[in-house]
């Protein structure tokens, strides 16, 4: 059980998964990465709630809150200290609703919310959604008031609905609460340090004794340490285990892991008071960074690094210095028989990013230059990219510098060319978004980003990206609401988006009643600009983009908004589709029915209805016989008219009519 369940590994052969949630690496993908092979987004969240609750610990008040949130319409809220692994309770209580008899299918939700409503879809709820409200990042008794307004707004409708939702409270600022939330806190303790220990390390796969979990210095871990870092400590654990560095028996594992987690700090500290000089500091920092990589990656990023903080190479040629292993070992960097640079203690590169993060605030703006130019060496594989990309987001993130990150993923995406996403701009963004306090402030720069005037090819790919694989697991509203800014622009990219933005609502009964209002709404308000809505409209019509069984009225109305507007050829695709779907027996007629209705007011959709089906129609009975009942509802229609004619424009007619 923890809140912020970030490890660090030692020793990666690969990309790393961070954290808690799903991991994907994009190495010069093409127009299919917008495609996740089988598996569904609603899949993947369920993965992730799973993978949490096969490690989780239940803290004191767990079994209140659990059973005041089965009552449909429940509304809990959490008030714990922080490290004790509240954000991960509020998961698994909503997660245990399943447990509890409530089973959920493919269109039940569950969802983190926004701390605002702002500039974001609003909540609809359905019977049996859930929905995870985590406000303890909130430190402004301001904010706090404005997400107050906003949760008593969420929790009338969350009740109205039958939903269930859960909230976590902020700390320091109880003397802010709303007091007619009272009655529905619930007070959590601490869990078990010794139990979330022990879970994670049998997850882990290791066999251990329980007499090799109790020493003193392990009890004072469980009884003060927070959560993620009893997490931190199995996961290093593990790491030692897996390095093949530090022995065989699970206490040296131990024993490690302990030095990594209590002594690393200070003994970088003395480390870094004794090298004095830049050259051996650069060094002890880019090892740190590019750990793992080649040594001539490595060494190539140390002389890039002297240089961006503006270091006068020494006079002497470099026959005459120190060689560069030597150099390395007197730093306890040691170059393996695969000439791949590693720090000898478990951890210890960890702990040297985070010293030189947090005690040299004159360089950051340096280190972020730095990464930039180095990120992409020609020496490092696309893991490895991927690798220093992650760790130092890592350390900008906990020095609170997200446009540090994002400003990467700017310059990144904006160099790449052809239909290629840059995976080091992809695996920024989706560390940024996956971030417990700042992923709000990655959310919000991708809504000002689809809607700002100009975007590169290469950035709206990986905004989409970056939507499709990590936003639309944890916020699929808010994903929904990005991918249609960014696919109602131009060229191709934004083609590339409009597909993912379609796909991604495909099948949801929910959100293809949210995009189909979006895109009617933006028809009818911005008709001189609606050439792009209406085009997404018309595929999003299509038979196969439509739930099972089919929202007839909300069909009726996309229909009738795009029949509102000039014949146009975008029809035909979208009406073929309801036509093969009826001669095939896989929609019935009412679907002829809603289509024909929806053109009633239109002489001109009715003639250009007339012309598709004509074209439609092929030798097959089945097909004949639509056509001909497509033709009687037309015939009608416009007899209708004639009896009673109803004052509109048809506008101009197509040739073909």
């Amino acid at each position: 059980m923890t809140e912020h369940d970030r490890v660090t590994v030692n020793d990666p052969r690969g990309p790393v998964n961070n954290g808690e949630g799903s991991q994907y690496v994009f190495y010069g993908v093409g127009k299919d990465w917008m495609i996740r092979r089988g598996v569904d987004y609603l899949r993947i969240a369920r993965e992730d709630r799973e993978h949490l609750a096969d490690r989780f610990a239940r803290p004191t008040g767990y079994r209140e809150a659990a059973d005041r949130l089965a009552k449909p319409g429940s509304v809990v809220l959490l008030d714990a200290p922080p490290g004790s692994g509240r954000r991960a309770a509020a998961i698994m209580l909503l997660h245990g609703l399943d447990e509890a008899g409530g089973l959920a299918d493919e269109q039940t939700r569950f969802e983190e919310l926004p701390t605002t409503d702002k500039d974001e879809s609003p909540l609809a709820p359905g019977h049996g959604d859930r929905f995870l409200l985590d406000l303890s990042g909130i430190t402004d008794e301001r904010v706090y008031a404005e997400a107050g307004r906003t949760l008593a707004l969420r929790r009338s409708q969350v009740q109205q609905a039958g939903a269930h939702m859960v909230v976590v409270l902020p700390t320091r600022l109880d003397h802010a609460h709303v007091p007619d939330l009272e009655p529905h806190t619930v007070a959590l303790g601490r869990p078990r340090g010794i139990t979330v220990v022990t879970r994670h390390l049998r997850m882990a796969g290791m066999a251990f004794r329980p007499g090799d979990l109790g020493s003193t210095d392990l009890q004072r871990l469980y009884d003060h340490s927070p959560m993620r870092e009893l997490a931190k400590l199995a996961a290093l654990v593990r790491s030692a285990r897996d390095s093949g560095r530090f022995g065989t028996d699970f206490a040296g594992w131990l024993d490690q892991a302990m030095h990594a987690v209590s002594d690393r700090a200070g003994e970088v500290g003395r480390q870094v008071a004794a090298v004095r000089t830049t050259p051996e500091r650069a060094l002890l920092l880019a090892a740190a960074v590019f750990e793992e990589a080649h040594a001539d990656s490595v060494y190539e990023a140390w002389h890039a690094l002297m240089r961006t903080v503006r270091h006068e190479e020494e006079e002497a040629t470099e026959l005459a210095r120190t060689d560069f292993r030597e150099r390395c070992g007197a730093l306890g960097i040691d170059r393996g028989t695969d000439d791949r640079l590693r720090f000898e203690q478990l951890a210890y590169a960890d702990a040297v990013r985070t010293y030189f993060w947090a005690n040299f605030p004159g360089v950051r703006d340096d280190l972020r230059d730095w990464i930039r130019q180095t990120a992409g060496l020609h020496g490092l594989t696309a893991e490895e990219q991927v690798n220093v990309v992650v760790r130092f987001g890592e350390r900008s993130l906990a020095v609170g510098r997200p446009d540090d990150l994002f400003g990467l993923v700017v310059h990144w995406a904006g160099s790449a060319t052809g239909v290629s996403c840059d995976p080091r701009a992809v695996a920024a963004l989706e560390l940024g978004l996956s971030h417990e306090v700042l992923g709000v402030w990655f959310r919000r720069q991708i809504y000002e980003c689809a809607r700002s005037g100009s975007l590169s090819e290469g950035l709206t790919r990986v905004l989409t990206t970056a939507c499709v694989r990590s936003l639309s697991s944890t916020h699929p509203d808010q994903a929904v609401v990005r991918l249609h800014y960014l696919a109602a622009r131009e060229g191709e990219a934004a083609g590339e988006a409009g597909e993912a933005l379609l796909g991604l609502v495909a099948g949801d009964r929910r959100r293809h009643r949210l995009l189909t209002g979006r895109l009617q709404e933006r028809v009818r308000r911005e008709p001189r600009r609606a050439e792009p809505h209406l085009r997404l409209l018309t595929e999003l019509l299509r038979s196969e983009r439509v739930p099972d069984p089919p929202p007839w009225p909300d069909l009726f109305a996309g229909w009738e908004t795009v029949f509102a507007q000039p014949p146009t050829d975008l029809w035909a695709p979208s009406v073929n589709s309801w036509l093969d779907a009826v001669s095939s027996g896989r929609a019935s007629q009412t679907a002829l029915e809603v289509i024909v209705g929806a053109a009633r007011t239109h002489p001109a959709a009715l003639h250009r209805l007339y012309v598709i089906a004509c074209a439609w129609s092929g030798a097959a009975a089945a097909e004949a016989a639509v056509a001909t009942l497509l033709w009687q509802r037309i015939d009608e229609a416009q007899y209708a008219l004639v009896a009673r004619p109803v004052r509109t424009d048809p506008g101009p007619l197509h040739t073909e009519e």
